[in-house]
């Protein structure tokens, strides 16, 4: 069974049912334009149309044949989840998500789905990501910055969520927000090339900093584009620790508790990153439907010059056991 790891979908059923509903939700402006939706939440910056590419499940599914992938994990679209909503309206709004993405997966069985949670209150994202574990969900997809632009996922009142993702044993992918932060990145396509990374690279640096990865280890933390440097810079963050021990967690132990993907684009960095991290915990993964992404997912860990042994590790062994398919 071979498995991509890191995808997004926003079905069809989603845009249909938020049109439907779009009074429930007075905090979102809807802009229609030639069968999607862009959205503000709050007045805040206009977001991108939902790409064909995202609700297109056919030619997902075709793609998918062409790969020779048998199941595909799907997030959402990390535009659309709306942490920046009122507690209220951001609760039924990543329900109206995992709704819709549930669905998708009972229609099609191939694609396996990962909850949005509103992350704008740990009670609450402890409370739906519950709902998801009971119907059938085995874990989430958030993103790098709760509650907007200079969220932190070590914020205290993350405490609830952290403790049910931790009770739950839950699948995290822990995956980077379109702006950044740093408008420094706003020209040369850079949000892509390199915002993701200093995003991620930020957000994940502080959870193994301030104890969390150590204190929830039952949450089977996933970080996409391979590691997003942090395997690059271990050097530093152990140096960094070995002068503050008495208030940092150990970066070693943290990175080996982790789990990567493939989308790094270039095999010597990804046979680096299985050095830095161990070929047993990274996953083949595209990141479709964006343009950033892989469109030749499992021929990067061929290149690479893996073995057979770890090539199926990669491609198959690692997500089937993680995800129980």
């Amino acid at each position: 069974m071979i498995i991509d790891s890191h995808a997004h979908l926003a079905p069809p059923s989603l845009i249909e049912a938020i049109l439907k509903q779009r009074d429930a939700f007075p905090s979102v402006k809807l802009t229609e334009a030639d069968g999607s939706l862009a959205f503000s939440f709050c007045g805040g910056k206009q977001t991108r149309p939902i790409s064909p590419g995202l609700r297109d499940i056919p030619a997902r599914l075709a793609w998918m044949d062409e790969q020779g992938i048998d199941k595909q994990v799907n997030g959402g679209w990390l535009d659309m989840f709306g942490n920046e909503l009122p507690v209220g309206e951001g609760t039924e709004w990543s329900r109206l998500i995992n709704t819709a993405l549930w669905q998708a997966s009972v229609d099609e069985p191939r694609l396996v789905p990962l909850a949005a949670l509103p992350m704008q209150d740990g009670a609450k994202a402890a409370e739906v990501l519950r709902e998801a574990h009971a119907l059938g969900f085995k874990g989430a997809m958030i993103g790098t910055q709760p509650k907007g632009v200079g969220g932190v996922l070590d914020d205290p009142s993350l405490e609830p969520f952290w403790e049910a993702a931790h009770e739950l044993g839950t699948i995290l992918f822990i995956h980077p927000v379109f702006e950044s932060g740093d408008v420094r990145n706003a020209d040369y396509g850079m949000p892509n090339a390199v915002g993701r990374i200093t995003d991620t690279l930020i957000a994940i640096s502080r959870i193994i900093y301030s104890g969390h990865v150590a204190r929830y280890s039952n949450v089977k933390i996933v970080i996409g584009i391979g590691g997003a440097a942090l395997p690059f810079i271990v050097g530093r963050l152990r140096r960094n620790y070995s002068q503050h021990q008495d208030t940092l967690a150990d970066p070693d132990a943290a990175l080996a508790q982790l789990y990567y993907d493939t989308v790094v684009h270039d095999p010597r960095v990804l046979r680096f990153v299985a050095e830095m991290v161990g070929a047993d915990r990274i996953m083949m993964g595209s990141d479709k439907p964006f343009p950033i992404g892989d469109p030749s997912p499992m021929q990067i860990v061929q290149d690479a010059g893996f073995s057979e042994a770890e090539q199926h590790s990669m491609n198959s062994g690692l997500a089937q056991r993680l995800f129980g398919l």
